[in-house]
């Protein structure tokens, strides 16, 4: 789908105007047939479409409600935008002009709202999704309407990666797409340079898996750089949950356990667009967690690149396993701020559900800057404790730590035992368990993966 800006409404498929709630619109065609005579109160979200007959320079006006102007912004406008575009699916609209009447250039939540909508994965069927092929907003301009394209494609680009089955989006398929993204620097390490690296914890979920393991480093180089931020993503290609295999039912989704390396490969291909003056560093352990005779055993012991050794107390707590050693390597590299987002426990899912990410760390005013940044990015964040005494259930006798702790508060014990690995950086842990993959619709969102962090981490380093 092509996006436009133009200030000239002209001849079109399909005109979309607004309606606030108490208020007409720009359209007397409108007013008449819509507001007078059916009454249409243009609530939040409501829609109304007419077929103009020749009355109007459009084929039809679809007009889509803004609710109340006082409460009206910029997550409405993307809510509003998503919501008339699938409703141009609806109508096999191929074009459609979008001449909303107010005051502020929400421009760049215009576009996203419509990349949103416009989004299926259709690449495995053989009848295809309806797409809008071209629309055009006016009253918006043009810079706010590129960097919302830019926003949106990055989101397209991790949602298809998302949901691209564990066949195909392999550890060196990770690679080979992080090692393709211009304007990015990306080294790539293979199974010898992680052992020699001393990445124990990494290795060991990798071993079971006929795929080898790749540890990815991508930099983004800013022009005078005020931050150095590096972003870790969760990278397991596919979760079996190892030994302690997990119930057929809990594994059918888990192609989307590497949600949170395509957030940070989604957000790296859009830095060298947006160029934001920072240095970035991308960084993705990638592997899969498979069951098989060379797999890690419960009761093994693995020690970390920080020498801190850990009992494997279950195999399906992988993940943490991964981003430990992660975690050490980012330490390392002299940046200012790390920031890792993973599909990390089912705890945070059952605690916030598909509404919220879980957030926490050991920065209060750098978790502050984040949730406020998700908040004006359209996501939620919510806070979760990291209190010291989370740590006792994850003792061992005869290691430094288990890898689980207690199934109560079990997102907050993951992030306890993260901080094991941070060492001399502000750190937040981000948990999208619960928001990376949506089983039915919600809000703007088809099922299937969203994207989420994109848009939050994207502003943040802007």
């Amino acid at each position: 789908m092509e996006i436009k800006v133009s200030q000239d409404v002209k001849e079109s498929e399909v005109l979309v105007i607004n309606k606030f709630e108490n208020q007409m619109t720009s359209q007397e065609l409108a007013n008449k047939y819509v507001v007078e005579k059916d009454g249409f109160e243009g609530k939040f979200g409501e829609t109304y479409l007419i077929h103009t007959l020749g009355q109007s320079s459009a084929d039809k006006i679809l007009v889509i409600g803004f609710g109340k102007k006082e409460e009206f912004n910029a997550d409405k406008m993307r809510e509003a935008v998503a919501k008339a575009v699938k409703k141009l699916h609806q109508i096999k609209a191929q074009k459609a002009i979008f001449n909303f009447d107010v005051n502020c250039d929400y421009g760049k939540s215009a576009a996203i709202g419509a990349l949103i909508a416009d989004y299926a994965f259709d690449k495995y069927k053989s009848e295809k999704a309806h797409h809008l092929d071209e629309i055009t907003f006016t009253n918006f301009s043009q810079e706010e309407i590129n960097e919302g394209i830019i926003f949106g494609e990055a989101m397209k680009f991790t949602r298809d990666l998302a949901n691209t089955p564990a066949q195909f989006a392999t550890p060196a398929k990770l690679a080979e797409i992080a090692k393709s993204i211009e304007g990015i620097e990306t080294k790539v390490f293979e199974k010898p340079e992680i052992e020699q690296m001393g990445m124990g914890a990494f290795l060991a979920v990798a071993q079971g898996s006929v795929n080898s393991p790749k540890f990815i480093h991508m930099k983004y180089s800013g022009k005078n750089p005020k931050k150095k931020i590096a972003l870790i993503g969760k990278g397991i290609c596919f979760d079996s949950g190892g030994l302690d295999i997990k119930p057929a039912s809990s594994m059918l989704t888990m192609k989307d356990d590497m949600s949170g390396s395509a957030c940070v490969l989604g957000v790296m291909q859009a830095l060298a667009k947006l160029q934001p003056e920072c240095e970035v560093h991308g960084i993705i352990a990638a592997c899969e967690n498979m069951p098989s005779g060379s797999s890690y055993k419960p009761g093994d012991i693995l020690t970390a690149k920080n020498g801190k050794t850990i009992e494997v107390d279950n195999t399906d707590a992988e993940g943490r396993l991964t981003l430990a050693d992660a975690l050490c390597y980012a330490c390392e590299l002299g940046v200012d701020e790390v920031i890792d987002i993973a599909t990390l426990t089912g705890a945070c899912v059952v605690a916030l559900g598909s509404i919220a990410t879980g957030i926490m760390g050991n920065d209060e005013e750098m978790i502050a800057r984040l949730i406020r940044t998700a908040e004006n990015s359209g996501e939620t964040y919510w806070q979760l404790p990291m209190f010291k005494e989370y740590f006792n259930s994850l003792k061992s006798d005869v290691a430094d730590m288990k890898n689980t702790g207690s199934r109560f508060g079990g997102a907050s014990t993951a992030g306890v035992f993260l901080q094991e690995f941070v060492k001399d950086v502000k750190w937040t842990h981000i948990d999208i368990a619960g928001t990376a993959f949506l089983e039915k619709p919600q809000k703007e969102f088809i099922a299937g993966a969203t994207g989420t962090g994109v848009r939050t981490l994207l502003n943040y380093v802007k």
